[in-house]
């Protein structure tokens, strides 16, 4: 077996809504990610020194599932016990706005129709990841910056990486690479990997987790199977996480 030491070393950052929307979101029984086993995995080749994973704190929205806020707590405490993860928060957003109807209808004076509406929005998460993704590398925190996500507004910090401060760049994709962004991929990657489902059946956290506060449990809806500890409810009472430190 290969010693870590002598593998190239690499940094992780994860655009967590991203992650969530391609690879997560219709399949519950692989929320329990734990982001340091996949980053293993699928940079075997690699030593990975940090994974830095970029969310927001959601809120419970009208008609939507009450306990989602919850288990995503619950989450990012197990986050949290996992030694070389930090998480970045940004914001979520609802803010009402009025939007033309789609498909478009016309009033009585030939004017399109607008109607008000909640418009829900995570801010501040790019921006963190691109961000951090720039400091580490003129830091030469590791040989290899890999990003994870397939969303194109990324493409500045991932060129300015390669091309001003002349680091290798890798991509992580969370879909099938024929799918993938080409903006991303015209960055000049050194690679261009992709995460499967068989990745994140691989790398589950533990149903249980300890931290200072007590036992973390996998949450109900998020279960496996239909035994076990997963089937208990999630531990939830913990300060308010912070961004830019790791989730207490």
């Amino acid at each position: 077996m290969e010693d870590a030491d002598s593998k190239p070393t690499a940094s992780v950052y994860i655009d967590g809504f991203n992650l969530y929307r391609r690879l997560l979101e219709r399949h519950p029984e692989h929320k329990w990610l734990d982001l340091e086993a996949l980053a293993d995995r699928v940079l075997s080749d690699y030593h990975v020194t940090s994974v830095s994973y970029f969310t927001a704190i959601i809120k419970a929205l009208p008609g939507k599932d009450s306990s989602s806020p919850q288990r995503q707590q619950a989450y990012l405490r197990a986050l949290a016990t996992s030694p070389r993860t930090q998480v970045y928060l940004g914001k979520f957003r609802i803010d009402p706005r009025i939007m033309p109807l789609h498909p478009t209808e016309l009033d009585a004076a030939g004017v399109p129709m607008r109607v008000r509406v909640k418009k829900t929005e995570e801010k501040g998460s790019d921006v963190a990841l691109a961000s951090r993704l720039l400091i580490d590398a003129m830091k030469g925190e590791a040989d290899v910056f890999v990003v994870c996500t397939n969303d194109s507004d990324l493409v500045m910090p991932m060129r300015l990486v390669k091309e001003e401060l002349g680091r290798d760049v890798g991509l992580l994709s969370p879909m099938e690479p024929k799918r993938s962004s080409n903006e991303l991929k015209q960055t000049g990657p050194i690679w261009h990997r992709q995460i499967t489902p068989a990745d994140l059946d691989a790398c589950q956290l533990p149903d249980e987790l300890d931290d200072a506060q007590g036992t973390i449990r996998r949450p109900v809806k998020w279960a496996r199977n239909s035994e076990g500890p997963a089937e208990a409810e999630p531990s939830n009472r913990q300060p308010k996480p912070t961004g830019g430190v790791n989730t207490p």
